[in-house]
């Protein structure tokens, strides 16, 4: 009797998808492990909109058409209510960015953001836990406010909207733990800030020319800059950061790990972060 060969349907929903770097790393990764499978981009336009098409796909998944989806924005908080359960990184989260299918059938959400994170800023800050500036306040944001809180940083959220700052960061305060909210320009004037975090999608690609830092405001003189955003390789939060002589770098490490992750909880195969960095730099570069 010949073997049943199993063959991993993988997937990315979003709003824009096109340019995402998720195909060719975890295609990558299917060729590292040695298993047959795709990875397809869908684009579903931000509900109400796209109400309809989401639950048609998520159903897909529940029906096996699918093994597993990876969930971008604007989408991460919004594909909560079409799933069975969360795990407990995504609940506290409050936003999902891995969708699987466990042993009884029931699609889980899960969140690698913060692990990605985690693990690559522990690669390349060589600082101590201290203070930090966390720009902007959506799904990304409350992946990278969970991740700091574990490592104990003291944590100030600004945003364009500063409601929405305010929210997050009275969502995730608590009495051992106070995370505060103030506009960047009152908060950045601390000399103890050490550590920016872009979590904003200012200055990604093709609005290169953005930042999310306000002109003419210095920068902390310690601080060392991570942005989320991975393409192009040098935003210009980036730029400006290093002509002031501070150490910038940019989300890949981020996406690497996080993709990695999903990778595993998908397929039970841990593969390394080099695959999927490296499948992801060489298409940057074409």
């Amino acid at each position: 009797m010949c073997a049943v060969i199993q063959t991993y349907h993988l997937g990315l929903i979003g709003w824009p998808v096109e340019h995402s770097l998720s195909p060719v790393m975890h295609k990558a990764a299917l060729q590292a492990a040695g298993l047959n499978g795709d990875y397809s981009l869908f684009p579903i336009a931000p509900l109400p909109a796209g109400e309809a098409e989401l639950f048609r796909l998520v159903d897909r998944m529940k029906h096996g058409d699918l093994t597993g989806l990876n969930v971008t924005i604007p989408h991460k908080q919004t594909v909560c209510a079409f799933l069975d359960n969360l795990t407990p990184a995504a609940r506290t989260i409050g936003a999902v960015n891995t969708v699987f299918l466990n042993s009884n059938g029931q699609l889980w959400g899960d969140n690698t953001d913060w692990s990605g994170f985690r693990q690559d800023l522990a690669n390349q800050y060589e600082g101590q836990s201290g203070l930090v500036q966390i720009l902007g306040a959506g799904g990304a944001a409350r992946a990278i406010v969970y991740s700091l809180m574990m490592d104990g940083w003291q944590i100030n959220i600004s945003s364009r909207r500063p409601d929405q700052a305010k929210q997050l960061a009275a969502e995730f305060s608590s009495a051992h733990h106070p995370v505060s909210a103030f506009p960047v320009e009152q908060f950045s004037l601390l000399p103890d800030v050490t550590l920016i975090v872009n979590t904003t999608p200012a200055g990604m690609s093709p609005d290169i020319h953005s930042s999310p830092w306000p002109v003419d405001l210095p920068f902390p003189r310690r601080a060392f800059i991570y942005d989320l955003i991975y393409n192009p390789a040098e935003t210009r939060l980036m730029s400006v950061a290093r002509s002031a002589g501070l150490t910038a770098v940019n989300g890949l490490g981020m996406l690497a790990g996080q993709a990695a992750r999903a990778f595993e909880i998908w397929t039970g195969h841990s593969i390394p972060i080099d695959v999927f960095q490296q499948a992801a730099c060489e298409r940057i570069s074409l």
